[in-house]
């Protein structure tokens, strides 16, 4: 549905982005993720038809961005990271002139309007001023005129900026409910957003793109050993090394608070039952064994530092994805 073949955009010296590629299938919900300045919005404008590529081309539902953008547009519903609102205009004259300006008929404008209005919960603020709304109810105007006509592919470009935790919750939710239905590209920094609502991630730095995969089969690549959380009730002094002494076990560090212990064991392997056993049969008193997954973030943190230290050494922005 959505196909980026080696995007670049430059402004003068400045490349914003360079030879980005990746599709997002049909009913694919995507995680665009990139600290501020990676290239996210850059990505999103050239999609929508803001502006063109430098280099490269990008495709939605089969047209050329650049040299169809009318059928391109007939086909996204794009939410700017600053909605596109009227304040001198209440919510239903905004989404009636967004209505009209997309070509829709008057029973077909009708029920959009009715059914964005539900949806985004505006029905109590829809006939008053956009100026005299919350930030929080802007976006979600501006999500509704994202969503009036119905588009099969969606571009939303920070969706949940400004939006207190229960809005958050209900904007994830609606878009989840999208997935199937609409192809959507979500570009965001947040990144227990991305994890909560996308099926698949693309991670961009420096205006490159340095992964692409599932959130767990990007942390699979990442994690080098398995990793066990245990809290002890009456360790002894010399806890760390017995444990240390255990086969499979690689390293243990102790904790510098009273807390948890960890314990780095070999990949592939579950220890959690033998641990379990050495630790109640010695009568420590077990309190808590878990294992210690690598997060979205975990992988976030270590794509873009190692790109930001492979620039900062080698005095020049070409990267490569690291081997995970």
């Amino acid at each position: 549905m959505i196909e980026a073949r080696d995007m670049t955009k430059r402004y003068g010296d400045l490349t914003a982005i360079e030879r980005v590629t990746f599709t997002v299938a049909k009913g694919e919900v995507l995680a665009f993720l990139g600290p501020n300045g990676a290239g996210k919005t850059t990505t999103m404008r050239i999609l929508t038809c803001f502006m063109p590529a430098t280099e490269g081309t990008a495709l939605v539902a089969g047209f050329d961005c650049f040299e169809q953008p009318v059928e391109v547009k007939r086909r996204i519903g794009y939410l700017p990271e600053t909605p596109p609102v009227y304040q001198e205009l209440t919510v239903t004259e905004y989404l009636t002139f967004v209505g009209r300006i997309k070509g829709m008929g008057t029973a077909a404008l009708r029920a959009g309007l009715d059914r964005v209005v539900e949806r985004l919960s505006l029905g109590d603020v829809r006939h008053r001023l956009i100026a005299n709304l919350s930030r929080g109810y802007r976006q979600r105007v501006g999500l509704a005129q994202a969503l009036l006509h119905d588009p099969p592919v969606l571009i939303l470009d920070e969706p949940t900026v400004g939006l207190d935790p229960k809005q958050i919750i209900e904007i994830r939710e609606l878009i989840k409910s999208l997935a199937g239905s609409h192809t959507v590209i979500l570009s965001t920094h947040i990144l227990p957003e991305a994890t909560a609502v996308c099926q698949r991630v693309v991670i961009i730095n420096a205006g490159r793109i340095v992964a692409e995969d599932q959130p767990d089969r990007l942390s699979a690549r990442l994690r080098r050993s398995e990793k066990l959380s245990i809290t002890v009730k009456a360790p002894p002094a010399d806890l760390a090394g017995r444990l240390r002494a255990l086969p499979g076990v690689l390293a243990v560090f102790e904790p510098t608070d009273g807390g948890a212990f960890l314990l780095e064991c070999a990949l592939g392997r579950d220890l959690r039952d033998d641990i379990a056993r050495f630790i109640v049969t010695n009568g420590w008193g077990l309190l808590e064994l878990k294992t210690v997954s690598i997060t979205l973030e975990d992988v976030f943190l270590h794509l873009t530092q190692h790109e930001a230290g492979m620039e900062t050494g080698s005095g020049t922005t070409e990267t490569q994805e690291p081997t995970l």
